[in-house]
Parts: C-alpha cells; sequence; structure tokens
C-alpha cells in the first residue's frame, strides 16, 4: 500500500535573527504511488527541508504538498500529529532510536501512540523483526547492536503503524559499504513486497540509483529528473574518497550551524555538547579511513 505524493510552489523561509534563508525556492515534484525516488544534491540544497515539510516535521512558509488526498500544508497541529502517526514512517540519519528501551520496544512505541491492542502489538512486533531479518535481537538495546542493526530497527518503527509513505534521511550516511548495501536491499524489499511508497534522501550515487528515478536539488528546486542509468553515468567519476571527503565538509558544516545555535541560544550547553561529541567522533572515522586509504586529509 503506497501513495502519491504532489509538491507544488513549495517554499520554506527561515530567519535567523536579521538574516532571511530561503532553503526551498518554489519547489514542485510529484511521486507516483508505489515509486522509490531518491533526492540528491550539495549540502544546503533544501534536501531535508523537502523532507520534512512533507513528512510534517516542519511547515512551508507557501506552497502545496498533497499525500494522497491529504494536503498536508493545511492541516492544524492536531490533524498534523495524526497524519505523522497514521501516514508517514520516518528513517533519520539519526536513528532516534530510545537507548533505554529495547529493539522490540522501540518497534512498538509507534503502536502505543495509537492506542493499538496489545496482543496486535506483539503479533506485528514479531513481523516486522522477521522482515528486517532480527529476531535474535529483539532484547537487544540500541547501544548492543551494530551500526546496520540499529537502522534495520529504524525501518522496523517506521512500518509499525503500516504508514503508506516511508521518508528516509540519509538512511546509510554513517555505514560501511556492506551496511549500506544492506539497508537499501530492505528498503526496496518493502517497496517491492509491501507497496510502500520512499522517498529517499541520500549523497551516496550508489544508493542514489537503486531508486526508479532519482531527482536532483539545487538552490531549493527540482534541477534535474534522472533515470538510474544517468546517475550512474555521472557518478562514475566520483571516488569512495571523494564521497568520504564531501561527507566530512557536510559535517564540518554542521559543527558550524551548532556553533551558531549555540550562541543564539537556540540550544544549550549539554546539548551541544553531545552533539559536537558524535560529529566529531563520526569525522575521526573519516580521517582513520582516509589515512587507511593512504589519503592525507
Amino acid at each position: 500500500m503506497g501513495v502519491n505524493v504532489f509538491v507544488k510552489d513549495l517554499v520554506k523561509v527561515y530567519r535567523l535573527d536579521s538574516v532571511e534563508v530561503q532553503a526551498l525556492r518554489g519547489l514542485s515534484m510529484e511521486v507516483g504511488d508505489g515509486e522509490v525516488v531518491s533526492i540528491i544534491g550539495p549540502s544546503g540544497s533544501g534536501k531535508t527541508t523537502l523532507l520534512n515539510i512533507i513528512g510534517g516535521l516542519s511547515r512551508a512558509t507557501a506552497g502545496t504538498v498533497k499525500v494522497g488526498d491529504v494536503e498536508v500544508t493545511s492541516l492544524d497541529e492536531n490533524k498534523l500529529i495524526e497524519y505523522r502517526r497514521r501516514t508517514v514512517g520516518h528513517i533519520f540519519q539519526t536513528l532516534n532510536l530510545i537507548p533505554t528501551l529495547t529493539a522490540a520496544e522501540n518497534i512498538e512505541l509507534p503502536m502505543i501512540a495509537l492506542r493499538v491492542p496489545r496482543e496486535e502489538r506483539a503479533r506485528r512486533v514479531r513481523e516486522l523483526l522477521e522482515i528486517v531479518g532480527l529476531e535474535d535481537r529483539a532484547s537487544h538495546k540500541p547501544g548492543e547492536l551494530s551500526g546496520g542493526e540499529q537502522q534495520r530497527v529504524a525501518i522496523a518503527a517506521a512500518l509499525a503503524n503500516d504508514a503508506p509513505l516511508i521518508l528516509a534521511d540519509e538512511p546509510t550516511g554513517e555505514l560501511d559499504t556492506a551496511n549500506a548495501r544492506m539497508i537499501v536491499n530492505y528498503l526496496l524489499k518493502v517497496n517491492r513486497e509491501m507497496g510502500k511508497t520512499i522517498i529517499m534522501v541520500t549523497h551516496d550515487p550508489t544508493v542514489a540509483r537503486e531508486a526508479d528515478r532519482i531527482l536532483k536539488i539545487e538552490d531549493g528546486v527540482i534541477k534535474a529528473s534522472l533515470t538510474p542509468t544517468q546517475i550512474a553515468e555521472a557518478g562514475r567519476a566520483i571516488t569512495f574518497i571523494d564521497q568520504i571527503r564531501m561527507r566530512m565538509s557536510d559535517l564540518n558544516a554542521e559543527l558550524e550551524k551548532l556553533e551558531e545555535e549555540l550562541k543564539a541560544g537556540r540550544i544549550g550547553g549539554d546539548e551541544y555538547f553531545e552533539k559536537r561529541r558524535s560529529i566529531m567522533e563520526t569525522l575521526r572515522v573519516y580521517r582513520d579511513e582516509l589515512h587507511r586509504l593512504g589519503v592525507v586529509s
């Protein structure tokens, strides 16, 4: 069960102190029922902003988003909550798993919010753990799972309420090649066997070309709609080292943004240091990988 997505003339303006930043500049796109679409583009081009508006996590400044029969951009706050619970399954790069809960409990949580009966929740958790191949890891907490296993739990949690639309923001961003391939295969399995519509933001051309279609965003608008063959040809010159360097550049941009948020008082010191520690640790892993490949970063 999937759903159509229709985006028309979408605008999103952020105001940072006295500065106005236009993240989306009249973006329009369509995604068919049961289609897998990858969204690519440079850092800051509006990819995540677009995903957050489609998913009901952020409000548009102007324009229309329609998912199935629901006009998301006109929903009030209460209806947005219901929309997020029933229509959209989110998979984030940062996972959003609760560290004190087991894999099974993290998957069950979205169903508790919809007051699904206990027996039905238990049956659904077992079914989803089987789909993502983690039946033997049900009682493990996130900290006891590998990165790939954690992301598979996140996929199962996104499917818990049988949402027709799955939004994945860099679902393979922090994974090695083998685990990234595994996660993409599970997402394709979800699309193929359940008919879910999937919109996926990614930096990785090898991940992007697994989709039915690739949309390229630049400066807040869709600049091109590409086939997997076209993105393969364009991506041949992009080496694994290039991908690591691009990801490190994005992480350094995230550090700068974090500094700005701290200075502006939008986040506290504890949150700042925790997020900074996580980013610095990821940068260290990438630097080590470059050194292993004989590259001085």
